[in-house]
């Protein structure tokens, strides 16, 4: 039944490719932008923004434009050969149980679970896991709203478990609003909690802490610039108007803060960051045996971890010994202890030492030990040790791919993990502490695809400058390498983020059609520890751009495809380095997908959050760093009657990430200076969705649906 099953897909996947060949899409006028003379002087350079306007997201012109774009894009992407195909495939291969590993809170294990195409995945729990299918619904976020697009954000529990702070995000905002449950009666108190943003509920006592913004100005929520991040603790059935103001630096507008509490509650964390690279840590002790009659005085915060050369992150605690994880002298990372008495490094203890491979996270695990997660070669190793750092063993893993885990508390025996692969959705398993010992969870499941029919490879290939960059390449097995296969070429590159082996239902599809899907590990990412992501940011940027360039090229040199069957496509950062690629060489690619792109270099961090990046790109505020911004800026590099690939903008109303004005300006400009005859270049501005998390399942699918077509139509 099986075979018979991925015959008939087969053929009708046959007939789609050879559709896909055959049928013309045309192309109605694109609309025209209107133009102004708004110009800035960078240090002396006139820099003309003609659709400066275009940054007013709420204004009735701009509104108007993007119906009109929209209203264009949607007219050729309907006419996309077997678009309805795509879609109803699609949707057979999405359409499977998917779980997260549990976590145990009381008496009780909670999960997610998505049947397979709801909008959101629902939050059970049980107490116990070999009754899965009798577990007790706790939460259901697809109740929320009629069309999916409230999605959870955060879920924490008090420490006596009664209360549980749930976060929600409406239309994929970084908003959040926190309201509280009680775990027992699953009513909802009074609470309520608003600008929200980058924070969940950390518990203590009667309350919680949590991070927020003041109210922005009315229509200004998703674009202006936010400031003056403080800290509040909440009591329970109290007004957020009476919560108590812990933490607030009045004079550094531009820092994010974000506390926590170690799990004894003996201490109180305060990270504190001026973007997404470098951090300092502050301390405050709740409590201490030795104090007098356990007499709790209000203590101040301490420094533990100076900012802001290097990074820190406290993952527990040994009594009076602060467990951090940082690259201070260890570009690969190490764990020490360090005593808030004695800070400074040469009193630190190190329990893990930087090693050959990057100590990615750590996590504690049961009563004395922890659970370090390495990557090797982008790749997950698992290793146990006792809380001292003196290693146990390697916990084995299913094979090559990403394994993830939360850790667990003082009292539990075991661990949960989930690992995934490139090729399979994955497998979650228990891992005993004491006996070592594993067990799946769950038994095997069944998809409407078979896992066997891929492979998946790594390559290393060489840059520009030589380095040798790390590649995963995946396709149906036994593919001919004549060099017209339909690849796409993802990437990202940045912000210390490595690219791990996941699973996408959307790649299946890709796959099935004869496709070559192609991950690069560029520098600047987190795959080799710090060294390889300063090898990619600020002046160095241009690495990025060269090793993906090379990537483009190794394919293309390995016969798996050639510039009139490749596509590439990156999201956010990744929306930066497609945008940079196919304005430095623009005749590389077929096909380019720029999704929700940071694409003005000179203005990006005048909005939201965007200040934050500084660290990684540069501003345009800083002569030297003006210079090299502006040579590599997607928006600013687009040259008259060049021959451009055929692109789709993908942005979204609702992204205070990265505001949608860079795709706006940069699909303008695009438009203005090039022959629709030759490329289409189209927007496709999403409603009611964000940056990408928490998006709805059928958006999702919409959004696969739309992308892959045209893909395939441009590269087939």
């Amino acid at each position: 039944m099986k075979a018979t099953y991925f015959l008939i897909a087969l053929m009708a996947f046959g007939a789609c490719n050879q559709d896909m060949k055959n049928k013309k899409v045309s192309l109605l006028e694109l609309p025209k932008s209107k133009k102004d003379t708004t110009t800035n002087n960078y240090f002396g350079t006139i820099i003309s923004d003609p659709y400066r306007w275009l940054e007013n997201d709420t204004a009735p012109d701009v509104i108007e434009w993007v119906e009109n774009q929209n209203r264009v894009t949607s007219i050729y992407l309907e006419q996309l050969p077997n678009r309805n195909t795509l879609r109803t495939r699609l949707n057979e291969i999405w359409n499977y149980a998917k779980y997260s590993a549990p976590f145990k809170e009381g008496d009780f294990y909670y999960f997610y679970k998505n049947d397979g195409l709801q909008n959101q995945s629902v939050l059970y729990r049980t107490k116990d896991l070999k009754q899965v299918n009798e577990a007790e619904l706790f939460l259901d976020p697809n109740k929320f709203s009629d069309d999916g697009t409230v999605s959870l954000a955060s879920v924490s529990f008090s420490k006596d478990h009664q209360y549980a702070a749930i976060g929600i995000a409406r239309s994929g905002s970084d908003w959040n609003e926190l309201f509280v449950m009680n775990t027992h009666t699953k009513l909802k108190t009074s609470d309520k909690i608003e600008w929200v943003k980058f924070s969940g509920a950390t518990w203590h006592g009667n309350g919680f802490y949590y991070s927020r913004y003041d109210e922005p100005a009315k229509g200004k929520a998703y674009s202006n610039q936010n400031e003056f991040m403080k800290i509040y603790y909440h009591a329970l059935g109290s007004d957020q108007k009476t919560d108590k103001l812990i933490y607030e630096d009045k004079n550094h507008p531009l820092r994010y803060f974000n506390a926590n509490i170690t799990e004894d509650e003996r201490f109180l964390i305060i990270s504190v960051s001026e973007g997404t690279s470098g951090s300092e840590i502050l301390v405050k002790e709740l409590f201490n045996p030795l104090w007098k009659n356990q007499e709790i005085v209000e203590q101040p915060f301490k420094l533990l971890c100076k900012g802001f050369e290097n990074n820190y992150e406290v993952v527990g605690n040994n009594e009076r010994q602060l467990l951090v994880r940082t690259d201070y002298n260890a570009p690969k990372y190490k764990l020490v202890a360090i005593n808030p008495d004695n800070i400074e490094p040469n009193q630190w203890t190190t329990l893990i030492p930087e090693g050959k491979d990057l100590l990615e996270g750590v996590s504690t695990a049961g009563k004395n030990s922890l659970i370090a997660s390495f990557l090797v070669d982008a790749s997950t190793r698992l290793r146990h040790y006792t809380n001292n750092g003196k290693l146990i063993g390697e916990i084995e893993l299913p094979g090559i791919g990403t394994a993830s885990t939360g850790g667990c508390k003082k009292e539990d025996e075991t661990i949960a993990y989930q690992f995934i692969s490139f090729t399979e959705p994955g497998k979650i398993k228990f891992y005993n502490l004491n006996t070592h010992n594993q067990e799946n969870w769950l038994s095997s499941q069944s998809y409407a695809f078979n896992p066997d029919d891929f492979e998946t490879k790594q390559v290393f290939y060489p840059s520009k400058d030589g380095t040798k960059i790390p590649m995963f390449i995946m396709h149906k097995k036994g593919i001919t390498l004549d060099g017209t296969n339909p690849t796409l070429l993802y990437g990202y590159g940045g912000f210390n983020i490595s690219l791990t082996p996941s699973f996408s239902v959307s790649r299946v599809m890709f796959m099935e059609q004869g496709g070559v899907y192609v991950i690069a590990n560029l520098r600047g990412g987190g795959e080799y520890g710090e060294d390889w992501h300063k090898a990619g940011m600020l002046e160095n940027k241009q690495h990025v751009f060269d090793d993906f360039i090379a990537a483009a090229e190794y394919l293309i040199s390995e016969k798996y495809t050639s510039s009139e069957h490749l596509a590439i496509h990156g999201g956010s950062n990744g929306g930066l380095l497609v945008g940079a690629c196919m304005t430095q060489r623009p005749e590389l690619y077929k096909v380019a997908i720029p999704a929700v792109g940071v694409l003005d270099m000179l203005r990006y961090h005048k909005f939201t959050i965007g200040w934050g990046w500084a660290v990684e790109y540069g501003s345009s505020e800083n002569k030297n760093q003006f210079d090299y911004l502006l040579k590599y800026s997607p928006l600013h590099q687009v040259k008259k009657d060049v021959k451009y690939p055929a692109t789709l903008i993908m942005t979204a109303d609702h992204d205070d990430r990265v505001v949608p004005a860079h795709s706006f300006k940069f699909a303008a400009t695009l438009q203005e200076n090039t022959h629709a005859s030759e490329s289409p270049i189209l927007i496709r501005i999403d409603s009611k969705a964000g940056h990408g998390a928490g998006k709805p399942t059928k958006k999702l699918i919409e959004d696969a649906t739309d992308m892959y077509g045209f893909i395939l139509y441009h590269t087939q």
